[in-house]
């Protein structure tokens, strides 16, 4: 089962960050399925493994339905494996039969080889030199870290197509920042991580962290710090094609994620222009702001198209 594809501009939905309910979490993975205009989509836990449970049950019907509608699924493996749970939890998608999974920690290397298998975002991939040792261990497609600029790109894309691998890039939503061992969201609520009662659910999408004078500044997701401001790569796509990338992750949130799905489906196909398009991803996030700096080279919570 190979995973990189013949189409140019791919569009894939990445897994749930958040901790829903498993109805929500279910519910959310059969309307991309059955609505969202996606090439791929990403299942798994990636944060904490305390949250996996609840949702394992629903797995095989979502990734049935996911395949019944003719979209390429792959399985996101954790980020940060430290304790005896998260080891399980790993060791549990790795048994799926018949999977293609997504690294995210060096510990899973092992278990993928001779498995379909993409680097994720986490992993780290900042220069050629790890993605031809990569490549050449069976990686078929890298998700570049969220903070590299556009040149690092175009650098990555080159060594990438000698290789004869695919290239993707998160163009839309939160992005992640760091993990911790400790949790924040719990000793935001007074409780400790083994105690936290699972309190980041009732945060959709995440918990705002305020400065001193009360702006938002960054998102807390159970042991993950995310930035509050929503990125946004619309004006981009052009010029990420040219360079040689093929696959643009949307990062799902709690809005429509079908309508942003098509938003960006129309800009990948050239149907509508960026500002356009930018108008109406701006009147479907009215209270989100958005940030394109990393791609720049810039200070990641800054906006520059217009300016």
């Amino acid at each position: 089962m190979a995973l990189t594809m013949d189409s140019p501009r791919m569009l894939s939905i990445g897994p749930v960050l958040f901790n829903w309910t498993p109805e929500c979490w279910r519910d959310f993975y059969f309307r991309m399925a059955d609505e969202a205009p996606a090439d791929a989509i990403y299942v798994g836990e990636v944060v904490c493994s305390k949250r996996a449970p609840f949702f394992i049950p629903h797995l095989e019907e979502v990734v049935n339905r996911i395949r019944a509608a003719g979209k390429q699924v792959i399985v996101s493996l954790m980020a940060e494996v430290m304790s005896k749970a998260d080891r399980r939890q790993v060791a549990d998608m790795l048994a799926l039969e018949g999977m293609a999974f997504e690294v995210n920690d060096a510990s899973q290397l092992a278990a993928v080889s001779g498995k379909p298998h993409a680097i994720g975002p986490y992993f780290n991939v900042y220069n050629e030199g790890t993605l031809c040792y990569l490549s050449h261990r069976g990686a078929e497609v890298f998700t570049l870290p969220f903070e590299l600029p556009s040149s690092s790109m175009a650098v990555m894309c080159k060594t990438a197509a000698e290789h004869g691998v695919a290239v993707e890039v998160q163009v839309y939503g939160r992005i992640p920042l760091a993990l911790s061992a400790r949790c924040y969201h719990a000793r935001a609520h007074g409780l400790t991580k083994d105690g936290c009662q699972f309190v980041c659910g009732e945060d959709s999408d995440g918990l705002d962290l305020l400065t001193l004078d009360g702006t938002p500044f960054l998102t807390i997701n159970g042991i993950q710090t995310m930035s509050n401001k929503y990125l946004n790569l619309l004006a981009e796509t052009d010029r990420m094609a040219a360079m040689g990338i093929t696959r643009y992750r949307l990062s799902p949130d709690s809005g429509d994620m079908v309508e942003v799905a098509r938003l960006f489906r129309s800009r990948l196909d050239g149907k509508i222009a960026s500002a356009e398009a930018i108008t109406r991803l701006s009147e479907l996030r009215k209270a989100a702001q958005f940030a394109d700096g990393f791609y720049h080279g810039k200070p990641g919570t800054k906006w520059t198209y217009g300016r």
